[in-house]
């Protein structure tokens, strides 16, 4: 940053001169006095907050330059070369920075992350998708609905009629939940195909009837996939 823009931004102007249009704040900082001549409004300008701490951050990235240029100088560019530096070339780097070098070779020699977890057979979408579902819950007059953490214990109930599979309403007992539908959730969204302009987005919807459809897929040829779910018919 320039100094001029840097007085400008944080001290209301004070110190600003043409003759500093093209200071840079690290070459300030190495002699304030011979850019702001004013000596009250250097010292005023010192006593800030923002002074100091503009100062502290600016000072911390040339001594991490200085170190920087001090390494390379003999040759070590790499993790591999600070393992082998001499005590010499060391005592010549700050603490922090050695600090923070010996802290990165100690990972690189004994790394405690651990390797990404390699899936062989489905999509890391679907491997770490979350459950909710939602049901209807009966209470006098009105039906209410609910969404539930997880899988349902139990999901919709099939029978066999001719060469497909068709949803059994019988067997739903009247004063239970029903379940309505269940939703398959991603954060960081679905494979494209599924993530489209009218795509699902983060949650993938399976009603009765897609469901319906996957258990005769499941069963295999034998069933044939025939619609069953009307506009009126909302799982």
């Amino acid at each position: 940053m320039k100094l001029n823009d840097f007085l400008m931004r944080e001290l209301d102007g004070r110190g600003v001169a043409d003759t500093n249009r093209s200071v840079l704040l690290k070459e300030f900082f190495k002699d304030p006095a011979m850019y702001i001549r004013d000596a009250g409004v250097l010292n005023e300008i010192k006593a800030s907050g923002r002074y100091l701490s503009m100062e502290g951050a600016v000072r911390e990235e040339m001594d991490m330059e200085e170190d920087i240029r001090k390494l390379q100088y003999n040759h070590l560019s790499t993790l591999r070369g600070w393992s082998i530096a001499t005590a010499e070339i060391r005592a010549s780097v700050r603490d922090n920075i050695k600090s923070f070098l010996d802290a990165a070779l100690e990972e690189a020699r004994n790394p405690t992350t651990s390797a990404p977890e390699k899936l062989q057979g489905c999509y890391e979408s679907v491997y770490n998708a979350s459950w909710h579902h939602v049901v209807e819950v009966p209470g006098g007059e009105r039906t209410g609905m609910e969404v539930k953490e997880g899988k349902p214990e139990q999901s919709w109930t099939y029978k066999k009629v001719g060469e497909t599979l068709e949803k059994d309403d019988g067997v739903q007992q009247s004063a239970a939940e029903r379940l309505r539908l269940m939703v398959l959730t991603w954060d960081d969204g679905w494979p494209y195909t599924m993530n489209g302009l009218h795509g699902a987005g983060n949650d993938l919807c399976v009603n009765c009837e897609v469901e319906r459809v996957w258990q005769i897929v499941k069963r295999g040829p034998a069933l044939t996939v025939r619609p069953t779910l009307s506009p009126s018919d909302v799982c």
